[in-house]
């Protein structure tokens, strides 16, 4: 019996799809089970298996086309069975988006894949240094040997086309990047590393031509456009408004100072420290912990807290789920493989779905206060910034002391002033007394 192979909805908010690449070929032998495809769904690059058996008969959509979820995009069957029958839904669907796929010849136009990061909210240690020991970067060492980097079928190695027509333009062999994107793909913040890297560490067989400004459309990624999407349900019918404070860091840094000094094996950050303050704060003000639900709060038993996570084209909010129940070790742990699975896109629906609360850090950025967007049916989100030396009064006399800002954004119609300002409050309070978090 012939079996479709469609495009299938892999997370709610899914309408459409990105068909990556075919594993397979026409005419190749297919058990049930089987990685057939691999497609770009607004979260994750996710795989298709085969829900039948036979051989993979047709391809009906190829890679680089985005479909609408339900699409069918191939047809698993006997050797000998009719799939005309199939083949005639096939065709009386409406076309399909195709993009343009990068070439290797100098003179064909490049594709355009890519969309600036600029302002994405991630969730990341004030320290880069630390960050980049817990959870590896995007930015990968650039000067593998050539025979190492990333190739696809056929020997061509994948590279998103912003990253290939940067490479062609700096004079860099794409052969001796180090891809650090989904399946090893090179990307634009690779060709970065690469060209900062010292001379003679990659090739360089031109003088590198001065960056030129050009008029250009990109097609935005499904990811990209689930974040519109999602703005527009949240800036909008979501009443926010924003509550700061700012916090004296000494204790928590050096009680992190301390416990790294003892740790083995793996390294608390200043994020961990940040996720489990917040964790015990909605504890003691589970208000906060809590959704809009038509016309009642709904009040979360659960404290589940979103890591806004930056992305190679958007941005992405894993999930540390019972973030009360544990200490600083496995947050630390957790939090680290979810945040590198994000960003290789590896994450499974329920590890990016159903927050109570979220956690936005851009302190690594240099950013010293901002305010972030809240993710429905959330209630709140805390944008964190940067941690620098302040000379603040304190006693009387005028000292230098590392002080970092917090901003709260509150659905209104859930958290009032009074509640978000008592909930910062204990935030403030048990960072600078962290002892008080064991008590």
């Amino acid at each position: 019996m012939a079996t479709k192979v469609v495009m299938a909805q892999l997370s709610p908010t899914m309408e459409e799809g990105k068909l990556i690449e075919w594993k397979i070929s026409e005419g190749d032998p297919v058990a049930q089970g089987d990685i057939v495809a691999e497609i770009e769904t607004d979260k994750a690059n996710m795989d298709v298996e085969a829900m039948g058996a036979g051989v993979l008969r047709k391809i009906v959509v190829q890679a680089g086309a985005t479909v609408p979820v339900g699409t069918l995009i191939g047809i698993i069957a006997g050797p000998e069975e009719d799939i005309e029958s199939l083949l005639s839904e096939a065709e009386a669907e409406p076309a399909v988006e195709v993009a343009e796929e990068p070439s290797d010849a100098p003179d064909e136009k490049v594709a355009k894949d890519e969309t600036a990061v600029a302002g994405s909210e991630a969730a990341a240690s004030d320290e880069t240094a630390e960050v980049a020991a817990r959870v590896p970067e995007e930015t990968a060492a650039a000067a593998p040997p050539a025979e190492s980097g990333p190739e696809a079928e056929g020997g061509r190695v994948r590279a998103s086309p912003v990253a290939r027509k940067m490479a062609a333009e700096k004079g860099i062999e794409l052969g001796t990047i180090a891809g650090s994107g989904p399946g090893g793909r090179i990307v634009k913040a690779d060709i970065e590393v690469a060209m900062a890297a010292p001379a003679g560490a990659v090739g360089a067989s031109e003088p590198a031509a001065e960056p030129r400004l050009r008029d250009e459309r990109v097609e935005a990624s499904q990811m990209r456009k689930a974040i519109a999407r999602r703005l527009a349900e949240s800036i909008g019918p979501v009443p926010h408004f924003y509550l700061t404070i700012e916090v004296d860091m000494e204790r928590a840094l050096d009680m992190r100072s301390e416990l790294n000094a003892r740790a083995e094996g793996f390294k608390i950050g200043v994020n961990d420290i940040l996720l489990k303050t917040a964790a015990e704060a909605l504890v003691r003000h589970p208000q906060v912990n809590a959704s809009w639900d038509v016309d009642a709060i709904q009040f979360h038993g659960r404290v589940d807290i979103g890591i806004a996570v930056a992305v190679d084209g958007g941005l992405i909010t894993p999930v540390l789920r019972d973030a009360d129940r544990k200490g600083l070790r496995r947050i630390s742990m957790e939090s680290a493989d979810l945040i590198e699975r994000a960003r290789a896109r590896k994450l499974l629906p329920e590890e990016y779905q159903g927050a109570t609360f979220s956690v936005s850090n851009l302190g690594m950025f240099g950013i010293d206060e901002f305010t972030a967007v809240i993710n429905p049916p959330e209630a709140a989100i805390l944008a964190v910034g940067m941690t620098q030396e302040k000379p603040v009064v304190q006693g009387g006399e005028i000292t230098v002391r590392r002080r970092m800002r917090v901003t709260m954004s509150c659905d209104h119609r859930v958290v009032d002033g009074a509640i978000g300002s008592a909930f910062l409050a204990t935030f403030k309070e048990m960072l600078e007394n962290p002892l008080a978090m064991v008590l």
